[in-house]
Order: structure tokens, then C-alpha cells, then sequence
């Protein structure tokens, strides 16, 4: 029997078959011996084959080839990766200019890793209707920036709906990841766009202004005009996972479209002479804070790097 995982809760996985069952599974038990190195060998979005037994339960026994997937280094396991969501269309990233602030560092991780497995990203800033003016222009030169690179920016309030109808429209029909910090919105959101989703909000924490984990699991949502949301637990940092060092430069579209004018066909943009890419840094064509962002992907060596919050 074929289906599609919807849920993920750590041992057990939601398959809603393509006669419109829902049964719970879980991995056969020689499955994480074919050399997965992932802490969920199973992701939301895979399409999946089950066995049912008599319990009315599954087991998994097969894995259809993915199209595309986000992943990240596992927190916890530097040797292994968390996939986050599998077969997608497109991720939507929410970050927040403030409450809680959202790095540059953190955006440009998860878009050159979106960028290595051939994902589209929206990059929405929520929380519009609570930054003050000098909040409001800094978000507006953000934008500016991942515009011009390339990428669909959205600002919207989560809380007051303000914004919404845009983001609506961008998700219509079409499988979304919906990812970022904790206590970014992205459970009011998915409860504004999806309203009997009742996904669990929780405030943010004032003493620390960072978010508090409000979604435990990632789960595959019917949004009401056609089309899936994947909504995903808060990640603090975004490790990258498998980019060899020569290949990083092909996930930052702005410092690709120089690279090809270096004098070194094997430049890597940190000393070489006749650098194209130093040299568009010099002259405000590149933003120093994504040439900043590379320079830290480039030295990822440090096995501990990708466990900060970035």
C-alpha cells in the first residue's frame, strides 16, 4: 500500500494512503541499516510504501525516490542530519526583525541549503505591526537585499492578519515547508491560514527574547484553498549538511554571478589575487554580511559551529 507521510512524531508516522486511510507506522526494523545517516530516515512528504498488520497499525518498508528535501545537521549528532521535510515545491521562511531577532547568518545558512537540494524560498518578516520605525526601515533594507539577489520577500503581521492575503496567494496548491526561529509566528500563521489546524502558540519568553518550542513535530496541513503546509518545530541554528567547500559558492546566487570573473577558476574568495568576489565586497555589489555568511559556511570544519544559535 502506497501513501504520504503527514506526521512525524519521533517513533511513529502518520501515512495517509492514496485511498485516503490514516494509519499509523513505523520504520521496519533493518530499515536504518542502508546507510542513512539521518536522525529521521522518514521525513514528512516522503511518499511511502506500508504493510498493514492486524493491530491496524504499518510498517514502513520502502521509500520512494525524493525530489528534493531540506536538511540540517543534527543538533545533537554532529556525524548525522535531520531531514526536515521531503518533496516540497517551495519553503517559507519567517524571520523577525526583533522579538525574536532573526540573524542574517541564520537567513543565508537556510537559503544556500534550500539552494543545494533545489528548493524556492519566500522569505517572510512577520511582526510588522509591533517594530518601531528604525525596526521598520532596517526590515525594508533586508528586503531590499534578498530582493535583489533574488528572492520574494513578504511582510506581514501574523497577529492582526495584515500582509496575510499575499502570502495566502504564494501558497495556493502547492506543497510549503514553513520554517524558522522558535517564537517567530509560525504557528499563529499556520493557525491564520489554516484555522482548524489549532496549533498551540505560546508567548514569548521576556526574559531571554527568544521563542519557547511550540510545535514538537513536524505535520503535513490541508490548507482550505488547495495545497499543503508543513509546519516544523523552531530551529535555533542551521548547520548545513554534505556542501563540499568548491560547491558552496554555487548556493549564493550574488556571489556566483562574480565568481566566474576570477583569476582562479578554484578561487575560493578568502586571499587569492584577482578575486572578482573581494573586489564586488569592495564595492558594495556584494553585502558584507552575506560575503560574512560564506566566509562562516566555508569554515564549518569546526564541528561545533553549526550547534550556535545563530
Amino acid at each position: 500500500m502506497r501513501g504520504i507521510v503527514i506526521k512525524n512524531t519521533g517513533s511513529w508516522y502518520t501515512v495517509r494512503t492514496d485511498d485516503g486511510q490514516t494509519i499509523e507506522s513505523k520504520i521496519k526494523g533493518n530499515f536504518r541499516l542502508k546507510g542513512i545517516r539521518s536522525t529521521n530516515p522518514v521525513a514528512v512528504g516522503d511518499w511511502v510504501h506500508i504493510v498493514v498488520n492486524q493491530e491496524g497499525s504499518a510498517l514502513i518498508t520502502e521509500i520512494e525516490d525524493r525530489r528534493n528535501y531540506i536538511i540540517r545537521k543534527s543538533p545533537n549528532l554532529s556525524k548525522q542530519s535531520s531531514i526536515l521535510a521531503a518533496n516540497l515545491d517551495q519553503a517559507v521562511l519567517i524571520v523577525t526583525v526583533n522579538y525574536p531577532e532573526t540573524s542574517t547568518t541564520f537567513i543565508d545558512r537556510f537559503l544556500a541549503g534550500a539552494e543545494a537540494y533545489r528548493v524556492p524560498v519566500i522569505i517572510v518578516f512577520n511582526k510588522r505591526d509591533i517594530l518601531s520605525d528604525d525596526e521598520r526601515r532596517y526590515e525594508r533594507l533586508l528586503m531590499t537585499l534578498y530582493e535583489t539577489i533574488g528572492y520574494q520577500c513578504l511582510s506581514l503581521s501574523a497577529e492582526t492578519g495584515e500582509g496575510v492575503d499575499a502570502l495566502r496567494a504564494c501558497l495556493k496548491d502547492k506543497v510549503t515547508l514553513l520554517s524558522g526561529h522558535s517564537g517567530v509566528g509560525k504557528s499563529t500563521l499556520a493557525n491564520l491560514l489554516i484555522p482548524e489546524a489549532a496549533q498551540r502558540t505560546a508567548a514569548i519568553s521576556d526574559a531571554h527574547n527568544t521563542g519557547m518550542h511550540t510545535t514538537t513535530f513536524s505535520e503535513m496541513l490541508d490548507l482550505p484553498g488547495g495545497g499543503y503546509l508543513i509546519d516544523t518545530p523552531g530551529i535555533k541554528g542551521f548547520g548545513t549538511f554534505d556542501i563540499e567547500r568548491n560547491e558552496l559558492t554555487s548556493y549564493f546566487r550574488d556571489i556566483f554571478g562574480f565568481a566566474k570573473d576570477c583569476r582562479f577558476s578554484n578561487c575560493t574568495h578568502t586571499h587569492e589575487p584577482g578575486c572578482a568576489v573581494r573586489q564586488a565586497v569592495a564595492d558594495h555589489y556584494i553585502a558584507e554580511s552575506r560575503y560574512q555568511s560564506y566566509l562562516g559556511m566555508l569554515d564549518d570544519k569546526d564541528e561545533n559551529k553549526y550547534r550556535e544559535a545563530f
